[in-house]
Parts: structure tokens; sequence; C-alpha cells
């Protein structure tokens, strides 16, 4: 056992420092200069954005919005599905699951699942362009800027070394969740009849930080018990997650709560 524990680390080893040559030619892949560059372009957009729009008047984007939450919220659907399929059909544990570097049809397909989810984050910086372009700066907040910058990051480096393994729980989790926040902006986009059946947002909120502590626990345990899955990936997930957890919960408290008891006073 404790050879193939050692077998399996050293394996991890040389992954970490070539790359899965599965994904490695895969777009936006290969180098972090792409997703630096845009990264950096988003700052630009994020700091200069109010700065155009401050002589113009709010776009209303209304079409564009339906359609780009629809198309998001499908692209979600599709998502966890497949991270669901495959790790049922691939009999994933939930415990502790490696990384399936062959090229089998189940772990290519693991691995084009993880790649999609990247990529959807990067797509998910236009839920920043928007917010700007119809002059809604205050929901350009610095939690938001976080969560959409560092995600991508974070995302990059899953699908350029571990594509698949226990990262999938964390994709399939957060796909779940987004088919609701997606279908809680496009009923939002339809226009102010539809306010009245957005009651939900709240409980959106108690389900994105439900996610979080599911996604806590799962990475924290695996730094207590042998798993073939790289700690240095666990301890980053698991440090990233408080951080969302504690802006969550203040964002929670500041609109919930906080927010009901000035309105009452």
């Amino acid at each position: 056992m404790a050879s193939t524990w050692q077998k399996a680390q050293e394996f991890y080893n040389w992954v970490l420092e070539s790359g899965d040559p599965r994904t490695d030619l895969w777009p936006l892949v290969h180098s972090p200069l792409p997703v630096m560059l845009l990264f950096a372009f988003y700052l630009f957009v994020v700091a200069l954005g109010p700065f155009y729009m401050r002589k113009k008047k709010p776009l209303k984007l209304r079409g564009l919005l339906i359609a780009y939450n629809l198309a998001m919220m499908t692209l979600s659907s599709y998502m966890f599905y497949e991270f669901l399929v495959t790790s049922v059909l691939d009999n994933y544990s939930y415990l502790c699951q490696p990384v399936d570097y062959s090229r089998s049809e189940l772990g290519m397909r693991m691995a084009r699942v993880c790649w999609w989810f990247f990529f959807s984050k990067v797509i998910e910086l236009l839920d920043t362009v928007f917010f700007i372009l119809r002059k809604k700066q205050e929901q350009v907040t610095f939690l938001h800027v976080y969560h959409h910058g560092t995600i991508l990051f974070n995302w990059w480096s899953g699908v350029k070394y571990v594509p698949g393994g226990q990262a999938f729980f964390i994709g399939m989790l957060n796909s779940f969740v987004h088919i609701f926040m997606y279908g809680y902006y496009t009923l939002a986009s339809l226009g102010p009849q539809m306010h009245r059946y957005l009651w939900w947002k709240r409980y959106l909120t108690i389900m994105q930080l439900c996610q979080f502590v599911a996604i806590a626990a799962h990475s924290s345990y695996n730094l207590f018990t042998e798993c073939p899955f790289p700690d240095g990936f666990n301890t980053a997930v698991f440090l990233y997650i408080l951080s969302l957890i504690a802006l969550f919960l203040r964002f929670y408290y500041r609109t919930y709560i906080r927010g009901k008891q000035e309105k009452l006073t």
C-alpha cells in the first residue's frame, strides 16, 4: 500500500511540473499569459468602465441579457449533467478521488467538462461588463470582482494540472447552483413585472453559502487522509473557500439582516 501511495505521489509531482499533456494544447491552457492578460483587461474595464459611462445613459440590453442568462443557465445544466453522469459512470469517490490521467473515454470526458467549466468562468466576466454598461455600479462590489477575477486562475491551474479527481465536486456543485442563479437573472431581466417572482433571492445566497461549506468540508477532509490528490490544491481550495464564506456572510448580513433592520427603523 505504501509503495502504491509513493508511486502515485511521484506521478503527481511529474504532472505538477509539466502539466497534463491531454489538456495542454486546449484553448487558454498551455500558458498562464492569456489568463493574466484577460484578468488585467478585466481590471481595466472595472476601473475605467464607470468613467466611460459617466456621461452616457445606461444601456437596457434587455434582449441581450435574456439570451445571455438563458445561455448560461443551459451551459450550467450541461456541465452539471456531465460532472454528475461521468462521476457515476466512472465510480468516483466523494471522499478521495485521484485524477484519471488516462485517455480513456471517461477520463477525457471529465477533463473536457473541467475545461468547459473553466471557460464558463471566462464568459462570466461579462456579468461585470453588463453591470457597468447598465450603470449598476453598486453591483460591482469587492466580492463580485474578487470572485470573478480569482476564479479564473483557480480553474486555469485546475485544468492545467488536475482536470478531474477531487476537483469534479467543486465544478458539479457550482454548476448546480448556477442553474438557479442564472434562472434568477433571467427572470430579473424580463422586467419589473417579474419582481414579485424573485422573492427567493435570499435563499439563493443561502444555497451559495451551503455550497462553499460543502466544498470546504470536502477539501479539508483530504488534508487529514492519505489520498493521492495534491495537498497543495486541497489547501488552496480550502483557504480560498474560507475567504468566500467570509465575504458572502458579510454580504448576507448587510443585505438581509442589517438592511431589513434599517428599513424597520
